[in-house]
């Protein structure tokens, strides 16, 4: 297993470098211009052409892209332009609110996901798999920052039950962690709930046709065991597959969900990053998050291999 998972770890730097890369000529194709946000509406064209001088805007491409990775080399992703703060130490800030929001929203999908799932597929072709369908087809229709403005008007400015913004860190207040963070959580948990929710009732449903769940309910074993011990721990192949993809997909969708709920995350940084064209915000930014997405398919391939020790077989062969 540490073989398996050291070879896939080194396997992610080419990747790394085709991701920052791509982040870093991306960036140079936005229009905009860093100099002209920095400089203010009254700043002479004299005033932005020291700025872009002052900032290395005025080199060849491939002068500030070599720059760009010698420092990345040496561990300095370079300074926010409007900030004025070295940008991994913006990230390591605001990083904390976003995992655990998207922790929280990955363990409300886990639970309902997982639920839905299988009581569906326990009760196939009833009226409950029907609903559990139903129910789990429109979690994956409802855009999350629709639902998330919903939620806000419903139970912040209606019933007033939560706040409509603000995060606690859970440190502070568990109390205050659960007022701050439910809405955004399950608005950004809605629509994975539903997918997970889907692969999990097709997944049970494969499994309870085989033989050997038939012989552990022959035996007269309790049908709890039968269902947790014997179906879903064969049917967790698939459903660790997509547990990884859900989490990556949660970090990378908070964006829309901080900036709507105001949470000071990665999501808010990134989104204020690109609107003021911040490039050393943006590029960093997103390198980190291309990492921490990689790290977590790394985790997801380990779990696969853990419950089916043939694919690490057949990958280190």
């Amino acid at each position: 297993m540490l073989a398996f998972a050291i070879k896939r770890l080194l396997h992610t730097i080419p990747i790394l470098a085709i991701v920052s890369l791509i982040a870093f000529g991306m960036i140079k194709l936005v229009p905009g211009d860093p100099a002209v946000v920095m400089g203010g509406t009254n700043a002479t064209a004299a005033e932005i052409d020291q700025i872009r001088r002052n900032l290395g805007l005025d080199q060849p491409f491939h002068v500030q892209l070599g720059a760009f990775y010698w420092n990345l080399l040496h561990g300095d992703l370079g300074n926010s332009l409007l900030l004025n703060v070295p940008v991994t130490s913006a990230i390591i800030e605001r990083l904390p609110a976003t995992l655990w929001l998207s922790a929280y929203a990955m363990l409300l999908t886990l639970i309902f996901g997982l639920a839905t799932g299988i009581i569906a597929a326990l009760r196939h072709n009833t009226w409950v798999d029907q609903a559990a369908t139903t129910l789990a087809l429109i979690g994956v229709s409802l855009p999350n920052f629709w639902l998330g403005l919903v939620m806000i008007v419903v139970f912040s400015v209606h019933l007033g039950w939560l706040p409509t913004s603000g995060f606690v860190d859970p440190a502070e207040s568990i109390v205050g962690f659960l007022r701050t963070a439910t809405m955004p959580a399950a608005a950004l948990a809605m629509l994975q709930i539903g997918l997970l929710a889907r692969i999990t009732r097709s997944a049970m449903l494969e499994v309870l046709r085989q033989d050997y769940v038939r012989t552990a309910r022959a035996k007269g074993l309790p049908e709890w065991v039968v269902v947790m011990k014997h179906a879903l721990a064969n049917a967790m192949i698939p459903i660790v597959t997509v547990v990884g993809l859900i989490f990556s997909v949660l970090i990378s969708g908070s964006i829309v969900i901080e900036t709507i709920f105001t949470i000071p995350g990665m999501g808010a940084l990134l989104g204020n990053a690109i609107l003021r064209r911040d490039y050393p915000m943006i590029q960093g930014g997103l390198l980190f998050v291309a990492a921490a997405l990689m790290l977590l398919n790394l985790l997801a391939d380990m779990l696969y291999a853990y419950f089916d020790p043939r694919v690490q077989v057949d990958r280190d062969g």
